[in-house]
């Protein structure tokens, strides 16, 4: 598992950390680490160019100090300044055999302008040094112009090929477009983690997912409740259901209209179908858990299919067309005790009555506070809130599952773990994770389609079984 902490956090623990070491400890240890992923960046260090890009702050005293070691070992390096280094590093830098010039092409170009503190795009000096500077880019704890907290890039930022982070990762480097300006990351521990809280951020590994126990027949393995569907959009019907088989659901009953029942009959003939509306959905049969809302429709009888299932006493995971249906009925989700998955994204997430904007984690948890629900941010890196607690960040996927219907799958498949008992924060994290490497798996070249992603599904739990099995 990953572990994501605030600046504030990180300045808390350096600060009780460096209380217990001798002065200059944390920088010699970070910068260590730094100099040796530079090595394994170059793949040589003798006579490899670098090109420090070094900032005011620490981050460019440990580029500088990073600068130092790979100079011993034989690297050209040369150091362009921005403002005064901090005192003793660009001395220690000079007196190992560095020099300071101009930006210009390397064999990598070490990026230590902003640290974790900077805020907003980059400033014209700043701007102009990364602009005449070419080469692989290796970011120093995180990349310029990129918001630690957040992710957010407001105008320019560095967009680095590696970054390695120090001593915790910083949640701007897992989500929004910190994610995609930081490359691969690496993580150099310089002794924090006994002085840091409890994470507010975290990123699973496939070791780490809560899968569903084994069952001992179908009502014990889960019974899945899908209102969905309707004439104008009856693969959305279809999809769900197939989503929600492939995920593991002993029974799934499916209730809408005529049209996408029988779509779903004739695809998928293990589903019990019922065709029925509104108030009447709830009297289908004994479920665990419902899903509502994929091509179900927005007006009357669509509402009052809504209202009923929100108003039974189980888990209940709300997408799509439901979801607009919710925001102008946000009491129904107000009054729940039993658990509410949201699914939205960017769009769906607006008609609550605010905009996404540049920090997803922060829009996720408020959403999810001021219902009293889970919300499953879908985008690059899906984000899944709680009223309270950590919130994680999935880190599979792939752009091709931006492809009309995946939300589809995504929301059977998670109907269905919730079916199956899983603690509503575990089953969209495992949904989140399963729908993102089923539509890698899925894809060709840049392109899949909804139905390769519930085709690929069981690939990508065999796949998930196998790794946590070591093979």
């Amino acid at each position: 598992m990953i572990r994501a902490h605030t600046v504030a956090q990180v300045r808390t623990a350096e600060a009780a950390l460096m209380a217990t070491v001798p002065p200059g400890t944390l920088m010699a240890r970070a910068s260590t680490g730094l100099a040796h992923a530079c090595s394994r960046v170059l793949g040589r260090t003798y006579g490899a160019t670098v090109l420090l890009l070094v900032g005011a702050g620490d981050n460019g005293a440990d580029a500088l100090w990073a600068g130092a070691h790979l100079s011993r070992r034989g690297a050209q390096v040369t150091a362009a300044l921005l403002g005064e280094p901090v005192p003793g590093a660009l001395e220690a830098f000079l007196a190992a055999g560095g020099r300071v010039g101009e930006p210009g092409a390397a064999d990598l170009v070490v990026d230590g302008l902003v640290g974790i503190g900077g805020r907003g795009a980059l400033r014209a000096g700043a701007l102009a040094l990364v602009r005449a500077a070419h080469g692989p880019v290796l970011a120093v704890d995180l990349p310029s112009g990129v918001d630690a907290d957040t992710g957010a890039v407001q105008g320019e930022a560095v967009t680095a090929d590696v970054t390695v982070t120090f001593g915790t990762y910083k949640p701007g480097l897992l989500v929004g477009d910190g994610r995609r300006h930081a490359g691969r990351v690496e993580l150099v521990d310089i002794g924090l983690a006994p002085y840091l809280p409890p994470a507010p951020v975290e990123a699973l590994d496939a070791a780490d997912l809560l899968l569903p126990r084994s069952p001992l027949d179908k009502y014990d393995r889960g019974v899945l409740g899908i209102a969905a569907g309707s004439p104008v959009y009856t693969g959305a019907a279809v999809l769900a259901v197939g989503a929600a088989l492939a995920a593991g659901a002993g029974m799934v009953r499916f209730v809408g209209a005529a049209h996408p029942a029988e779509q779903v009959r004739r695809r998928w003939p293990e589903v019990v179908v019922t065709e029925a509306c509104g108030a009447d959905v709830t009297s289908a049969g004994r479920v665990q858990a419902w899903v509502a809302g994929p091509g179900l429709g927005t007006g009357d009888e669509a509402e009052r299919t809504v209202e009923a299932v929100l108003a039974s006493d189980l888990p209940v995971l709300i997408d799509a067309d439901a979801l607009t249906i919710c925001a102008r009925h946000p009491g129904w989700l107000r009054d729940r005790e039993a658990p509410t998955l949201l699914t939205p994204h960017d769009r769906e997430y607006e008609r609550f009555g605010a905009p996404v904007g540049p920090d997803r984690i922060g829009a996720a948890r408020r959403l999810a506070a001021q219902l009293g629900v889970y919300v499953l941010l879908k985008g690059p890196a899906t984000v899944v809130a709680g009223p309270a607690g950590p919130v994680r960040i999935n880190r599979t996927g792939t752009p091709a599952l931006a492809a009309a219907g995946s939300g589809d799958v995504l929301a059977g498949a998670g109907g269905a773990l919730l079916a199956q008992g899983l603690p509503v924060l575990e089953a969209a994290s495992a949904a989140a994770y399963l729908h993102g490497r089923a539509g890698a798996l899925s894809c060709d070249g840049l392109a899949t389609s909804a139905s390769r992603v519930v085709a690929a599904w069981p690939d990508a739990v065999r796949e998930l079984l196998a790794a946590r099995m070591g093979r």
